[in-house]
Order: C-alpha cells, then sequence, then structure tokens
C-alpha cells in the first residue's frame, strides 16, 4: 500500500474528508483566521495537501455568519452536496446572544467545485444557544444530525445532541442528548464532548468525539448503538469511559480530535484528525494554527469494536 505521508494537510483543524464515488477524497477543514470554507480534492489523501483548492465561501461583513468561522464538513445527500459549519457573530464577546451556531450551505451541481453554494440558514435546535460541530448519517431511510451545544442547566462548555432531520437543514421530532463531559479526561481546562464524527460497521453505530481543551490535553471519546435500536432513545447509547485516542510523548502527537472517517479504494477504514507537533504555548491554544490533518488506518477486534492505538509519527502512515 502507498504510504500517507502525514500531515496530509497543514494548519487546518476539524478535517473532514470524504471519499465520494467519482474517485475524488473532498477535504475541508478550520482555515486560520476563520473567515473563509475551503474546499479540497485529490484522487489520494497524499494529493490533498497540493490539489484542486477553492474557497466556495466567505464571512459575512457583519451579522451572524461574520466570525470565527469553525469545522466546515461536506456531506453528499440524495443527490445533493452539503457543508455544515459553524458561525459566530462576535469575535471575542460569547455570551447568551453572541456565539456560534450552526449553518448549512447545499450546492446542486454534480460537482462540488462548480456550481452555487447558497444558504439555507441555520439548523435550529430545540434552545438557542452555543451549538456546533454538526454532522449527518443515514440509516434505515433516515437522516440524523448530531452536533455540540450549551445546555444552561448542565454544568460545562458542551454536550452532544441528536436528532432526526426532515431535510439536510431542518430538525424535526425530539432531540436527546447523547453525551456530557463526566469523566476526567473530557473535563481538562473546558467540560467539553464536542467534534462528533459516525461510521457504521459490525451490526452498530459508533460515534466518536473530542473532549477538553484543544490544546495537549485533547482526546477522542467513543459512543455506541446496536444497528437495530431506536437511536432517539437515550438507553440504547453505551459510552466508553476511558479516551480511545490520546496524544502520544513518543510520537510528538499532541491533542489528536475532532476526527472524520474515510476509506482507502482497497476498502481499509481511516482515521483522520487533527494534532499537534508539541504542546501549545499560546495562550488561547484557538489562536494557535499549528493544529495539522492528519491520517491513518485502524483496525476493528474480535469485538467488533475500532483500534485507533495511537497517532503515529509525521510520515509513517501506510497507505
Amino acid at each position: 500500500m502507498e504510504s500517507i505521508i502525514n500531515p496530509i494537510v497543514y494548519e487546518r483543524a476539524d478535517p473532514w474528508v470524504y471519499r465520494h464515488s467519482d474517485g475524488y477524497y473532498y477535504f475541508t477543514g478550520s482555515v486560520p483566521g476563520y473567515q473563509s470554507i475551503e474546499l479540497r480534492r485529490g484522487k489520494s489523501l497524499n494529493d490533498l495537501r497540493d490539489g484542486d483548492t477553492k474557497t466556495i465561501w466567505q464571512a459575512h461583513e457583519s451579522g451572524n455568519q461574520s466570525q470565527l468561522i469553525w469545522a466546515p464538513e461536506i456531506h453528499f445527500i440524495d443527490g445533493k452536496w452539503y457543508i455544515y459549519f459553524a458561525a459566530s457573530n462576535d469575535e471575542e464577546v460569547r455570551d447568551r446572544t453572541r456565539h456560534h451556531r450552526m449553518f448549512v450551505l447545499e450546492n446542486t451541481s454534480e460537482d462540488p467545485f462548480t456550481g452555487t453554494w447558497e444558504e439555507k440558514g441555520q439548523v435550529v435546535t430545540a434552545f438557542e444557544s452555543f451549538s456546533l460541530d454538526a454532522t449527518t448519517f443515514q440509516h434505515q431511510g433516515k437522516l440524523y444530525y448530531v452536533w455540540a451545544q450549551l445546555d444552561p442547566i448542565v454544568p460545562g462548555n458542551s454536550n452532544l445532541y441528536l436528532s432526526e432531520m426532515s431535510n439536510p437543514w431542518t430538525l424535526t421530532g425530539k432531540q436527546i442528548l447523547l453525551s456530557i463531559p463526566e469523566y476526567d479526561w473530557e473535563k481538562i481546562g473546558f467540560m467539553v464532548n464536542e467534534g462528533p464524527a459516525v461510521i457504521k460497521r459490525n451490526g452498530k453505530i459508533f460515534i466518536t468525539y473530542s473532549g477538553s481543551a484543544t490544546d495537549e490535553n485533547y482526546a477522542m471519546g467513543l459512543l455506541w448503538a446496536d444497528e437495530n435500536e431506536n437511536l432517539l432513545d437515550p438507553y440504547a447509547w453505551h459510552k466508553s469511559a476511558e479516551p480511545v485516542f490520546a496524544s502520544s510523548e513518543k510520537n510528538h502527537q499532541y491533542g489528536p480530535g475532532h476526527n472524520s472517517f474515510t476509506v482507502l479504494p482497497t476498502g481499509e477504514d481511516v482515521l483522520v484528525y487533527h494534532a499537534r507537533p508539541k504542546k501549545n504555548d499560546f495562550a488561547d491554544p484557538l489562536n494557535n494554527p499549528d493544529r495539522h490533518a492528519r491520517a491513518q488506518v485502524f483496525t476493528w477486534n474480535e469485538a467488533g469494536f475500532p483500534v485507533f492505538g495511537e497517532p503515529i509519527a509525521d510520515e509513517l502512515g501506510k497507505e
């Protein structure tokens, strides 16, 4: 197999990779400065670093989509392209009204590098508060939405929620609380559950997520449910008490997380994530642009659960 040369893209936190039926890997991630959404593509993961690149959306001059454009994800749903992202109306003030909300772009073109990206508006949840890091997945004919949000009655910064969707920008029915920061590893610096990503394998729905502050303490956790359960029943979901992917002192990879999943042409599953090459030395780690996008193949154990191992050293991944 061809080696994956890490980082696959420099200075792109919150990396999202989707391999489409046209043979391209499509990539989105948070762009330093947080004022635009960039789309990349390549025929291999290594091609993403220097492959086709296009800025497909710019932040508004004012209003609730004008600041801190975070964590865009590209999805292909029912023949159309969608990008989910979070945006704020203030660069510094973060209170009840000035903070992130979640938004959607749609492109009906067969090629997402062409056509028009139309703003479909805010994804409205059961209550108005800080919300971000949305992802979607389809299961048994239904479309689901998973995201992170602050609940004013739950201590901490963000929890994970799940809801069904009536279309790719509208929630329908009840939303359930999936996970709150409860273990020590989820509460270092900040009490955080965020950055969910979904993979379906071995009769289960797995949701990875990230916890703690975005420095070297950032790490990944795991939720899962049986594929035949009612996914909107909170009792259907289970949670690992320990992180499943964390910093590696040996390999000089710190704060791995906010991951996505893709596959190689040969069928192996790939974990895509960001990590820092050293411990954070900025007062605010979000202002440190050294979170680079990385990728590595992972395996599954006899019980059907993912085995991520530890973040590999640069340029040592195998494709």
